[in-house]
């Protein structure tokens, strides 16, 4: 108890410190704050915004805008903001190549830049990253897989999803993914089923930027749940039914897994399945609940958001934000601080209930709890 209520105090000591911050020294009509979130058309990105909301409560001198999939859009986004007179800039890219552009224009208007929960790629122009632990969110998600399969069994069909090749961390999740399973598909335990580029390098632990690349454009999804779709039902069509049975699938995130999901649940081949997910979004909880989605990796948006808010306070009293790793953005080492993450089951549930990230209410009567 004492260690919750030492928690507390400090949360809202930094609340009441970021509260002057944001209030203070500010022009009218400027925005000290600026963030730019990839799109208002997924759940995850809506999840985010209202976290923030609750974390800028009070709080003027901010604005949150939406880049909608479009890295033209995203580049008016950040010009906006710049002509409003942001000194810090949360950013979290559509694609994060294509957004080096944008933060190197608000690096020339002497604004520091904060990527969030994904890292712009090929530019010195980032001063810190917000982000979970993608790394290990592929590794939970692999690992799960591994647990769920019966001991001793051999030849069980994995089928491979990823995110979208423009976002550095489906590379990420990937790669954690490929740390566990590689040992497992290598000696047999799980058989490849639709990536005949992920098969050619299956004997090797480590792949090169390259060869993950090579088998993410073969089975990415581009978050999109439509896409998912389309590609599971094509790679079921192609299969035959010794390749089905009990199915083992590496989705990337509830949104697409969900659309997996439906697809090998009417295939009459597909015995069972067992399929991965992160998220926690609401109705990816409720196919876990309902049987239809067997985990989801919580990445606590509350704490991201929560912690970008704490870097730009920091950055605006003029102390140096606390930093707990670094990432490598193909030009810098990016001082990063890390989120943990949970993997969340049917039997676990309540945690994301008892936290408040989500309610019972929004979850079917027969199930919440």
């Amino acid at each position: 108890m004492k260690k919750m209520a030492k928690a507390v105090f400090a949360m809202c000591a930094l609340l009441m410190v970021a509260s002057s911050v944001f209030a203070t020294g500010k022009k009218d009509g400027a925005v000290e704050v600026g963030i730019v979130l990839p799109t208002r058309d997924e759940p995850r990105w809506i999840q985010d915004e209202n976290q923030f909301k609750k974390e800028l409560e009070g709080k003027t001198g901010i604005s949150i805008l939406f880049s909608q999939g479009d890295s033209g859009r995203e580049m008016q986004n950040v010009q906006a903001l710049l002509n409003q007179g942001i000194k810090v800039l949360v950013i979290c890219p559509h694609d994060a190549a294509a957004a080096a552009a944008a933060v190197d224009a608000a690096k020339r208007d002497g604004v520091t830049v904060i990527c969030y929960d994904r890292l712009i790629t090929g530019t010195t122009s980032v001063d810190y990253y917000v982000t979970f632990d993608s790394i290990a969110v592929g590794e939970a998600q692999g690992q799960f897989l591994i647990d769920n399969v019966t001991p001793g069994t051999k030849d069980n069909s994995l089928y491979l999803y990823a995110g979208a090749a423009s976002d550095n961390n489906a590379f990420l999740f990937f790669e954690g993914a490929w740390n566990v399973l590689q040992p497992k598909i290598a000696d047999g335990t799980f058989v490849i089923r639709n990536s005949d580029r992920a098969v050619a390098l299956q004997g090797k632990a480590k792949l090169s930027r390259d060869e993950q690349a090579s088998i993410i454009n073969q089975v990415t999804t581009n978050w999109d749940f439509n896409e998912a779709k389309k590609k599971a039902a094509d790679n079921l069509t192609m299969a035959n039914d010794s390749q089905k049975g009990a199915c083992f699938i590496l989705a990337p995130n509830d949104g697409t897994a969900r659309s997996i999901a439906d697809e090998f649940a009417k295939d009459a081949a597909v015995t069972s399945y067992v399929i991965t997910g992160q998220d926690a979004e609401v109705a990816s909880v409720q196919y876990i609940l309902d049987g239809k989605q067997t985990m989801t990796v919580w990445k606590n948006t509350q704490t991201l958001a929560h912690d970008a808010i704490d870097m730009a306070t920091a950055v605006l009293s003029g102390s140096t934000p606390s930093t707990t790793a670094m990432y490598n953005n193909g030009a810098k080492n990016v001082p990063a601080k890390q989120t943990p993450v949970a993997v969340i089951t049917k039997d676990k549930v309540n945690m994301l209930v008892d936290s408040g990230y989500i309610s019972a209410a929004q979850l079917s009567a027969k199930d919440a709890k």
